[in-house]
């Protein structure tokens, strides 16, 4: 048993490699893809997401099956998570390079449809938050933007 749980089927050194070139890989993937990828979620969205970590597996693990394994994975790619969220927050470059910045779908009542085309946002998902924001025409929006995590933010008009 402890044969299984414990020995590893390739060096220590070469989990923290695939685990490294996986996530740089993948994020670079998801960051090429939009903000929309991870925000607001559709059903079909969760189906990408876990059919992606599916995809990477054996990337990942190669021909390895052991406990061990696994949980070297998992702490390699929750430090490398960690070690992104560190760096991101104090260098505004980097966190512009591995966000992206807000973009502005509407100003003053005016869509910007080339933006919502680009971003790949539907007008049903604008629509959406504009009703969130209490706006029922698109006159009444002061600011409408695509924040970094995927979200619109609609402002409305004041008086």
């Amino acid at each position: 048993m402890k044969h299984i749980l414990l020995d590893l089927a390739m060096p220590w050194w070469e989990f923290v490699l695939r685990a490294v070139a996986v996530y740089v890989v993948v994020l670079l993937m998801v960051r090429m893809t939009g903000k929309r990828a991870l925000g607001q979620s559709t059903p079909f969205d969760a189906l990408v997401i876990v059919l992606l970590g599916t995809a990477v597996q054996n990337s990942l693990i190669g021909e390895d099956t052991s406990l061990l394994g696994g949980l070297l994975l998992a702490a390699v790619l929750l430090a490398l998570n960690w070690m992104v969220g560190f760096a991101t927050a104090r260098s505004k470059k980097l966190d512009v390079l591995v966000q992206g910045r807000p973009v502005v779908l509407a100003r003053d009542g005016c869509i910007d449809w080339q933006q919502l085309v680009k971003r790949n946002v539907s007008y049903a998902d604008f629509e959406t938050s504009k009703r969130a924001a209490d706006c029922r025409d698109d006159v009444e929006i002061d600011l409408a933007i695509l924040e970094t995590s995927g979200r619109i933010t609609v402002l409305k008009k004041r008086g």
